[in-house]
Parts: structure tokens; sequence; C-alpha cells
């Protein structure tokens, strides 16, 4: 379950990922081609205008001739560069004006925030092949300031004129090949698309924050739903693990009735049927249900007698200094001392030894063994669920590897620790030590 949610996990941030990004594209797209539409506007209102304003100047009230009159002096270097440039300064401070209030005119409703400027790049006398300007001559610009202009408009057109000579000689042609660029840019243009895309934005937003949150949802139910199923699983593979004890008690004890009346054998099969109705009990609990009576003295001695019984073959010995109830679950304790006491006999133990002492408020259970021990490798793992030791990769006994694990959560639930040493053929020891308060 938990590798197959991984990867579902997995699978769905990498889609809703991938969805962000098709979004997110198509929401660049969508700013890509309003801004070509806000562009292709502007463009078209004041292409007109300005190229009426870029013809040689657009100096008011001039002539052609004015102007190319103007260019072949400064190539003749009859004026000055100073002379020059001052024209055309001159011209643009009487038509920028002009040129505001159109595109402010034109653009008030829309709100946009429009920057324009005209220049030319090059003057080239074409005779001689010389150029009149080292950089671009500004003609014209709006107040609000060209930055990065969006749109481009170059322009290059050849003006030619015949002037007679005052000496009688030929007349002589002048011509020049001008070259010019128109620049606009919207400066606004990326709040005014924000505000236009905004109910688009919300919308989409609002959607993947519906799948995310629906997804987290459907995670954090699964998440419930697997966490009632392990504790469920956990629930049934206690109780059929500790089923197996008393059921084989019961068999062996049948068996010796059979055989020859002994009067210790009907309290050993009344306590079996009474730790049977107990793990019964148990599949209907529930967490508000009543705690358990604590345990008594002289359960820990039951405890070992009936592991004793079950298995006749192996040397119990037991050693109790404990004199008084402990605040502990009887069937838990149980547990533990069966638990550690079957995984001896299982696994070689001929003689296990039993101690058990309550000292400063702390439980001490000792269980030790002579059996074929544990490799050093292998304890960092006995007590994972469904871990079993193994030799040459083969199982050499039958379980389902649950009794050291049950153990283990036993003394955590208390609060406890559990300390393991073990010797190849020599045996292993186990001590526990679970803190209470009377």
């Amino acid at each position: 379950m938990m590798p197959k949610s991984k990867y579902l996990i997995t699978l769905f941030a990498t889609l809703f990922l991938l969805l962000l990004g098709i979004q997110g594209y198509f929401m660049y797209k969508t700013y890509q081609v309003k801004e070509r539409e806000i562009y292709r506007t502007v463009h078209e209102k004041i292409t007109h205008y300005t190229d009426q304003l870029e013809d040689l100047g657009g100096i008011k009230n001039r002539t052609d001739d004015t102007i190319q009159k103007i260019l072949i002096d400064y190539h003749d270097k009859k004026i000055s560069k100073k002379d020059f440039l001052d024209y055309f300064n001159k011209n643009r401070k009487e038509n920028e004006a002009r040129l505001n209030q159109y595109v402010d005119n034109s653009f008030k409703k829309e709100g946009y925030k429009i920057a324009a400027k005209i220049e030319y790049t090059s003057i080239v006398y074409l005779p001689d092949g010389s150029n009149l300007i080292d950089r671009p001559l500004v003609l014209y610009e709006t107040s609000n300031k060209v930055v990065k202009p969006k749109i481009s408009n170059t322009g290059t057109w050849e003006t030619t004129s015949k002037f007679s000579s005052k000496d009688g000689e030929p007349s002589k042609k002048e011509s020049f090949l001008v070259k010019s660029n128109t620049g606009f840019e919207v400066l606004n243009i990326k709040t005014i698309i924000f505000k236009e895309l905004a109910l688009l934005t919300i919308c989409c937003a609002a959607i993947l924050a519906s799948v995310l949150l629906m997804y987290i949802f459907t995670v954090k139910n699964l998440a419930r739903q697997q966490k009632h199923v392990e504790v469920l699983h956990t629930v049934v593979d206690n109780i059929s693990h500790e089923f197996k004890t008393p059921i084989a008690t019961l068999k062996i004890a049948s068996k010796a009735l059979k055989k020859e009346w002994n009067p210790e054998t009907l309290p050993l099969i009344d306590r079996q049927i009474s730790r049977l109705e107990s793990l019964m009990l148990q599949l209907d609990k529930d967490e508000t249900s009543e705690e358990t009576p604590p345990i008594q003295p002289n359960d820990w001695n039951y405890f070992v007698q009936d592991i004793a019984f079950t298995y006749p073959e192996t040397d119990f010995e037991f050693i109790s200094q404990v004199s008084e109830e402990l605040p502990f679950d009887k069937n838990l304790m149980e547990t533990i001392i069966k638990n550690l006491c079957g995984n001896s006999v299982k696994y070689g133990a001929s003689h296990v030894k039993v101690d058990i002492s309550a000292i400063s408020q702390h439980l001490k259970i000792e269980v030790s063994d002579n059996g074929c021990g544990i490799e050093k490798s292998e304890l960092t793992h006995i007590f994972e669920k469904f871990y079993r030791i193994q030799s040459n990769n083969i199982h050499n006994t039958k379980g389902l590897g649950l009794g050291l694990y049950f153990v283990k959560n036993i003394v955590t639930k208390y609060h406890g620790s559990i300390d393991v040493s073990s010797r190849l053929n020599s045996g292993t020891t186990f001590k526990i030590s679970i803190p209470y308060e009377n």
C-alpha cells in the first residue's frame, strides 16, 4: 500500500506541475497576444501622424529646398555643426508639444502611457558617400522617454535637388540618402494587460487550488483509511499470534488428562480459557474501555508454569522478587513472558531463566537461555515486524516473526527500554526495564 501511495503522490505531483506549466505557458501566450494587439492599435493610430513629422524634419512652413539647402550647406561646411543641430532642435521643440498632445488625446480613454521617438540614423551625401551625422539625430520625442522600444519602423529614402551655379556653370545635382527610425513603447503595458487578464488569472488559480485541495483531502482520507487498516491488521496479527500459546497448552492439558488425573491440570486449563476469553474481548475493546486490573505477584509464577507445561522438554527456572501488585496490564505482561520464553525454546534452548524484580519503581524482567544465540548483524532487526532470524537464507523455525515485535511495542507503550545481548552457541539474554508509579 505504502509504495503505491508514494508512486501516486509522485505521479500527481508530476502531473500537477505539468498542468501548472501548461497554465503558465498559456497565460504567457495570452499575455503576448494582448501585448501585440495593444501595440498594433497604438501603431495604427500614431504612425500616420509621425510619418508627417518625420518627413525631412517636419518643419512648419518649410520647403524641401530649404531642408536640402541646410544639408548641402552643412556638407560644404558653410554652417557649423552647432548651427546644423540647432536648426533641428528648434523645430523639434516647436512640434513636440503637438506630438504630446496628439498622443495623450488619442489614448486617454484606453489609459495607455505612450512613449515615441523619431530619429535620423544616417544622412548620406550620395556623390561622395559621406555621412553627415555620426550618431542618431533625434527629431521628436514625447515627454515620456522611450526605454526599450517594442515596435520600430525604419525608413529609407533619397532626396535630390538641382542648384544653378552663380558663375553661369551648369546646374549641380545634390542627392542625399536618409535613413530614419521611429520607436514606440507603451510604458504601462504590463499593468494594463494584468488588469485585463485578472479574471482569467483568478479563475486559473482557483481551478489549480481546487484540484490541489481535493487531492490533499483525498490523500488525507486515504492515509486515515490506511491507518485503520494497519491497526486492524496489527490487532488480527496480535490475536492470531497470541491464540497459539493457550491453544497449544490446552491441547497438551487435554492429552495429559486422557492419560492420568492431575489436580494441577484443571487450574491450568481455567487460566488458558480465561486468556482466550481475554483475547476475544480485545477484538471488541475500544479506546474508552476501562483498564484491566493490575497484575498480582502470583500471576508471574502462573505465566512461567503455563509455558513450562507447554514445553516439558525445556527446563524453566523462575526467580521473582515481586511481592506487590503492579499497575500493568496482566495480558500484556503475560505476552512479554511467554513470547520471550517461547522464542528461547524455538531457537534451541534447553534451559530458560526468568528473573522478575521491582526496584526503584522500575519493573525489571530478565529472560536468559542457553540456545543457539543470535548473530550480531541480526540484533538490529529482531524487533521488526515479520522479521525472522535466518540461517543460510532458510528459516529454521516456524512462526510469523511477530513475537519480539509485540514485546517491543508493549515495552514502548509503557515508556520502557529493552536490551538484548547474545553470543552464538552460548545463549541470549533480554533485559527489560519499565517505569511505573504506585
